[in-house]
């Protein structure tokens, strides 16, 4: 069962402590990290925790607000909008909500309202799954011929791997950071890619990072082994991991 990172965005205790109560009794499907009063308050949680869904009191001031999520770097978040007036629906509609929730919050009324959100992104990572399984097949997700393929629930995109400094693990997703210094969010975990990515030029530092060693400035050794790349940028090498990195490097 997926479990939804959540944001609740209203500023009525009353929904707060309703929400909260329902995220108690149903843990296994829903987690909620982080409370907020508008959307452009909850813009740095949202950055932070990166969630799948978001409930939003469907306001005039949020409504407005609304185009600041196109500044996410990674899988926009399902949306649940929520009001004490129907005709808010609309704007659900209209923003492309998943759903729309009239208060008072009717439990059931959540519990479909939350499975429709999961089955949603389950059938988006199958979707993209499906593409990056074609794209395999034609030899394009492999770094032979000097792409890879990243998939997420709404896109895959293409990158050339010599781009790529580091990737860094983030719970069940992988987070690709390029030279330029634009971050890419993946679905799949680090684990994936490792097997990947193996050639002469990456190399698995520490559980959470896999770094090309060709983006290494200079290697800090000093309390333990630090990589350093551009922009100031400081990877561990992981204690276990020590040994065969300087084999691998040839130092």
């Amino acid at each position: 069962m997926r479990l939804l990172k959540t944001i609740v965005i209203d500023s009525n205790s009353d929904v707060v402590a309703q929400l909260s109560k329902f995220a108690e009794e149903n843990s296994v499907i829903i987690e909620i990290c982080a409370f907020s009063d508008s959307l452009s308050e909850a813009m740095p949680l949202i950055k932070a925790h990166k969630p799948e869904l978001i409930f939003l009191d469907a306001t005039p001031i949020n409504l407005s607000e609304f185009h600041l999520i196109k500044q996410l770097d990674f899988n926009i978040p399902k949306f649940i909008f929520i009001s004490n007036d129907i005709t808010k629906a609309y704007d659900a509609f209209r923003y492309n909500a998943t759903d729309f929730q009239l208060k008072p919050l009717d439990f059931n009324d959540l519990i479909v309202c939350i499975y429709k959100v999961i089955k949603l992104i389950e059938m988006e990572l199958s979707f993209q799954n499906q593409k990056v399984n074609q794209i395999k097949s034609y030899g394009s997700e492999t770094s032979d011929n000097g792409f890879i393929a990243i998939s997420s629930s709404d896109k895959i995109e293409l990158i050339k791997v010599e781009d790529i400094m580091y990737c860094k693990a983030e719970g069940k997703y992988t987070e690709f950071v390029l030279s330029n210094k634009q971050k890419i969010l993946s679905s799949k975990n680090l684990g994936e890619y490792n097997s990947l990515l193996l050639n002469n030029y990456f190399f698995r530092i520490h559980h959470s990072y896999v770094v090309n060693i060709k983006k290494i400035v200079k290697i800090v050794k000093k309390d333990g082994f630090y990589c350093e790349f551009e922009h100031g940028v400081s990877l561990p090498v992981a204690k276990r991991r020590q040994e065969e990195f300087v084999k691998f490097i040839k130092i």
